[in-house]
């Protein structure tokens, strides 16, 4: 089957693979339908290897070359001995974590998505997305509802850490609210925000062009550029008792944002950490002492919620298909989806690898 496959930086390979996986004990062969190009992608194609593993995974065994693709959803072709759940001819969204069910601290907890040998398809797993077919594990694959699309299906992984990042900061009904960048995830969590009763929205990047797509997809959102902006004064302006917002999340993993953050957020609001910082950050932590506040990591997401946000997509409380701006064959993978992310122009948000 054709996959492709990461075997350096810069270097992604559309190649012929083994053939469709059948199916052991508690496995799920798919076909696989629409595959979502993740930011983890693009840095693993800029920059890699990062997450992916150059000696054996520890829990998996997986080593490079890998087949990429963590956002993806498909048709049950198969299942191995005791699975129940699905059966062929079920679409499902594809949960990518895994890891051991018990044996560590915090799998004996439920709180699989901590465990320290966390593995991703398409990651550091022997299939992933970006390929005609995959095999996974069980409880990676949950059934979808007629409602939801099977593009649709491939957003359910992107729009669960943004439910989980406003989890993480208590995000509720008449909440005011800040996210610091305009990209795929940054939107989800605007839309999240919005479904969760965010009556008050702001969005802050440097890219004027995806303001614009803020403004289209979520109509109302106030779009602030720090080029030009000073974040801070014009929320404050902006919310009750020129107070703040109550809650700020980072979508970007840049100081200068974390900053704006920590400078809009409301005395004892909360800021959530949503993006993966490359290395150390400054802070004004007089300011986290004095203003209060909550400094909160959101890393992925636990894997219950998984039922949760396939019903928040499927009813239309979170509009998740609005952040697609362009749906690519994957012969075209590279050309048309990796290198046009990766344009400093940033003319688009979230691209799918149609593989119907």
């Amino acid at each position: 089957m054709k996959a492709l496959r990461f075997h350096a930086a810069k270097d992604l390979r559309i190649e012929d693979v083994y053939a469709v996986p059948v199916p052991g004990p508690g496995q799920v062969a798919i076909r696989n339908t629409f595959v979502g190009i993740c930011g983890t992608d693009l840095h693993e194609y800029a920059y890699g290897p990062i997450f992916i593993p150059v000696e054996p995974h520890p829990f998996t065994g997986a080593a490079g070359p890998q087949v990429l693709g963590h956002e993806f959803g498909g048709v049950v072709q198969a299942v191995g001995a005791g699975v129940t759940h699905v059966a062929p001819g079920d679409r499902v969204s594809v949960q990518p974590l895994i890891m051991p069910r018990k044996g560590d601290y915090f799998a004996d907890r439920g709180l699989f998505h901590l465990s320290p040998d966390l593995a991703l398809a398409g990651l550091s797993w022997l299939s992933g997305g970006m390929a005609e077919a995959a095999l996974l594990n069980d409880y990676n694959v949950v059934r979808i509802p007629d409602a939801m699309s099977d593009e649709e299906a491939a957003l359910v992984e992107p729009t669960a850490v943004a439910v989980y990042a406003c989890d993480r900061g208590g995000v509720a009904a008449g909440s005011s609210v800040l996210v610091a960048g305009a990209g795929p995830i940054g939107m989800l969590t605007l839309l999240t925000a919005k479904a969760f009763g965010a009556t008050r929205l702001f969005v802050s990047d440097l890219n004027d062009t995806r303001l614009a797509l803020a403004q289209k997809i979520l109509p109302g959102v106030v779009t602030l550029n720090p080029t030009r902006d000073d974040i801070g004064a014009r929320i404050r302006e902006a919310t009750e008792g020129n107070a703040g917002c109550d809650v700020t999340l980072e979508c970007v993993g840049n100081e200068k944002a974390l900053q704006s953050c920590l400078d809009a957020v409301r005395k004892q609001g909360v800021i959530v950490q949503v993006g993966l910082h490359p290395g150390l950050s400054g802070l004004n932590w007089f300011d986290v002492t004095f203003k209060d506040v909550d400094i909160r990591g959101s890393w992925a997401y636990p894997t219950h919620l998984w039922p949760r946000v396939i019903d928040l997509i499927a009813s239309g409380a979170i509009p998740a298909s609005k952040v697609v701006t362009k749906k690519i064959r994957l012969k075209d993978a590279v050309a048309e989806g990796f290198d046009v992310l990766l344009d400093p122009a940033g003319t688009h948000l979230k691209i799918l690898i149609d593989l119907t």
